[in-house]
């Protein structure tokens, strides 16, 4: 990784170099594979359990991210580091089997097998790890021990299924994700932490290649190109690597706390979905539409409108932990904080009815008028023929014959 000891003329210079060519690859990428979509297999049919949308698309996003990310630090940097082997290790085996989910739909216990070995790779290869979670509590030292290593796999596997089960609107995971590693990267960049700060630059630029096919946009109502599964777990993967190199640095430590909430929908929704399907006696992993991005459909918003309102809702909400952080406000009481809008929303999303109205409201409330959805003109009803001017009328049709 490289290393830059002071924000500088030439560090802002690599860091946009950087996030340039993530961007050019990832778009170049997409766009090369989509003629080769179909005949690989790789497409998204409608057809298909889970599926909203209405045409098929190809699922190649994931690998235009993958190349923008992987190919933007190889440009700059040489190969032989251990942790950039181990991410890339990790990176390609979530890719490999994510392609092969969307050729095949493997079993969920396959899927979560290789999550976790890829969070095996993350601490054996690339050395990265969460081992001390005292900051987060307010204490000095709260060291995990022989916990560490099982609690950096589930951490990065929920992390990984939290990204994935966002993924059901145009635009909104990789917005998200996008949001959550720009502000991952000016947290890298205040600690001191360069390397880490251009790494979230290189995948918040994949990203935008990505969004440049992904997002809707007035004269494109639908996504071109979908990220795939493989795509879902490289992002879930990636933010769980940055994430725990900033919060586990002694050198250029992050509070755990504001890290948990920048990327505070996926979680908070993954959790409260995962805690109702289980009250409910349903398989986290079923297909159902109890996510967010489901309620604010219902809601009547548009796609855009949905992924630009959750991507503010997350800028602020991490931005304002931030300056709260900054404030010295106690860790524990952000901490506590977190938890209760976890309470307070599995409280209203316990009814879909309730959840729907609150949306509806928000909608009306911070939506312009011209992203509020129009009424649809009913149709008019045909008029009644009349016998004295329709030639087909029968009784017409009955005066021809008598002539």
């Amino acid at each position: 990784m490289p290393t830059c000891s002071t924000v500088s003329v030439d560090c802002a210079g690599l860091a946009a170099g950087w996030l340039l060519v993530a961007t050019l690859v990832a778009w170049a990428t997409i766009w090369l594979l989509q003629p080769f979509a179909a005949r690989w297999g790789l497409v998204d049919h409608p057809s298909q359990a889970r599926k909203d949308h209405a045409h098929s698309t190809p699922v190649t996003g994931g690998l235009g991210i993958f190349f923008g990310l992987v190919l933007s630090p190889l440009f700059f940097f040489p190969t032989d580091h251990q942790a950039l082997l181990g991410f890339l290790a990790g990176a390609g085996l979530l890719m490999v089997v994510g392609i092969l989910d969307d050729l095949y739909d493997l079993h969920w216990s396959l899927r979560i097998l290789s999550q976790a070995v890829a969070a095996l790779i993350m601490v054996k290869l690339g050395g990265v790890q969460v081992e001390q979670l005292g900051p987060a509590f307010g204490l000095d030292s709260l060291a995990l021990g022989w916990l560490s290593l099982p609690f950096t796999v589930f951490a990065t596997v929920g992390l990984i299924n939290a990204i994935n089960m966002i993924d059901g609107v145009d635009g909104l995971c990789g917005a998200l994700v996008a949001c959550a590693c720009l502000m991952l990267a000016g947290a890298a960049v205040y600690a001191g932490n360069l390397p880490m700060a251009l790494m979230a630059l290189a995948l918040v630029g994949a990203l935008l290649g990505f969004l440049a096919h992904n997002f809707a946009l007035p004269w494109r109502p639908r996504a071109r190109v979908f990220m795939g599964n493989g795509g879902s777990a490289l992002l879930g993967f990636c933010i769980a690597w940055i994430s725990f190199s900033l919060t586990q640095n002694p050198g250029h430590p992050v509070s755990p706390v504001l890290a948990l909430w920048l990327i505070p929908i996926p979680v908070l929704d993954c959790l409260v979905l995962i805690v109702r399907r289980y009250r409910a006696g349903r398989s986290p992993f079923a297909a159902g539409r109890d996510h967010i991005h489901h309620f604010m459909r219902d809601a009547g918003f548009s796609s855009a409108a949905l992924v630009l309102t959750l991507s503010a809702l997350s800028l602020a909400t991490g931005l304002l932990v931030a300056l709260l952080l900054l404030a010295d406000v106690p860790r524990p009481a952000l901490l506590l904080g977190f938890f209760i809008v976890l309470g307070l929303w599995f409280q209203v999303s316990r009814s879909p009815a309730r959840a729907v109205a609150l949306f509806a409201r928000l909608r009306t409330a911070v939506l312009p008028a011209r992203m509020q959805p129009q009424p649809q003109p009913q149709p008019q009803p045909a008029p009644a023929s009349h016998p004295a001017r329709d030639k087909d009328h029968p009784n017409n049709a009955k005066r021809r014959d008598a002539a």
